[in-house]
């Protein structure tokens, strides 16, 4: 059963990357401050996060909020890998929290970060064209 529980898995995140557009990891998207920022968030509500770089990942909350977070110091492949894992026992990720960057192959981990504080945005929507 677990054999092909991996099995699904491989695939399914396989087909992920493949239909990835390519894009600009280095490019950050133009976004407007929304408030001060905070220094934690809430677990559950981060439905999903964006990798932009070496230090800024945007984490989108359920509601539509996006909280921006600048890292204070580069961090070693997240760019490249654009994935990460991080652990808390208190159900919040702080801006004293770090994060480790998960490499290919078998999501090994990488670099581990400091985060910064947590910066409400409205992300500024780019032209048709």
């Amino acid at each position: 059963m677990k054999k092909h529980l991996i099995a699904a898995v491989a695939v399914t995140l396989g087909l992920a990357t493949a239909s990835a557009s390519p894009r600009d990891r280095t490019s950050v998207p133009e976004a407007t401050p929304d408030g001060k920022p905070i220094s934690c968030v809430q677990t559950s509500s981060i439905s999903s996060t964006q990798v932009h770089g070496d230090s800024v990942i945007d984490f989108h909350m359920r509601g539509g909020k996006v909280y921006r977070n600048t890292l204070p110091n580069s961090c070693p492949s997240l760019g490249f890998e654009e994935r990460f894992l991080y652990t808390t026992s208190i159900g919040e990720l702080c801006s004293v929290d770090t994060i480790t960057v998960l490499q290919s192959p078998g999501l090994s981990r990488g670099a581990t970060c400091g985060l910064g504080t947590f910066q409400p945005v409205q992300l500024v929507k780019a032209a048709a064209r």
